[in-house]
């Protein structure tokens, strides 16, 4: 389950395999890659009380990696960054939208029937809501290139744009000597230009 392999020190970077960045107070925040992962995500935080008090993050509108902030401790930053970053990496991107309402609950008030798809959840209770505008900045965190929702010395300014994910990769892998894999792995989907 994530909370138990990310609070192992063994395996403290198994959150890698989910979009994750770090917030500018030191915050991980991870949101599923697909419907699959999302369940997987809320799921293993909704077992344990202890996490009941953690905020989570989804678009208003269906397609958006359900975002958490991997603490109870967090600041009115780290929610503004979470939004961003949920916002960006959800179909909105892709729709070349330039924002998006983020709904924003704890884990407590999610709920799953059994009618619901893989990756849907229902939430119960007073739901918060912020908008947000796509915007994210390439940098490094952990040693890994990752697009981050705030301003980082020598980051590098995205918005939702024309040029392909694919081309837009090369051109990077060539420019940072990064390689393009890890590129891809950082991006949302859909197209992209600098600003």
């Amino acid at each position: 389950m994530v909370k138990r392999l990310i609070s192992s020190k063994k395996s403290k970077n198994d959150y890698e395999k989910y979009k994750w960045f770090i917030t500018s107070s030191n915050k991980i925040v991870i949101g599923g890659k697909s419907a699959e992962q999302n369940e997987e995500v809320v799921n293993s935080y909704k077992t344990d009380l202890k996490f009941s008090k953690y905020v989570v993050m989804h678009t208003k509108a269906p397609g958006s990696p359900f975002s958490i902030i991997m603490s109870d401790k967090y600041n009115k930053r780290d929610l503004e960054e979470t939004a961003i970053f949920t916002g960006c990496f959800s179909r909105a991107w892709r729709e070349k939208k330039k924002s998006v309402i983020i709904d924003v609950f704890l884990v407590e008030q999610i709920v799953k029937n059994k009618n619901m798809k893989t990756g849907t959840f229902g939430v119960i209770g007073k739901i918060d809501r912020k908008p947000v505008k796509l915007k994210l900045y390439l940098t490094k965190q952990n040693g890994k290139l990752r697009a981050i929702p705030f301003n980082a010395k020598n980051s590098i300014p995205i918005i939702p744009g024309k040029m392909s994910k694919d081309k837009f990769a090369e051109q990077l892998s060539i420019k940072l000597d990064i390689p393009m894999e890890e590129i891809l792995n950082a991006l949302p989907t859909g197209g992209f230009q600098t600003c």
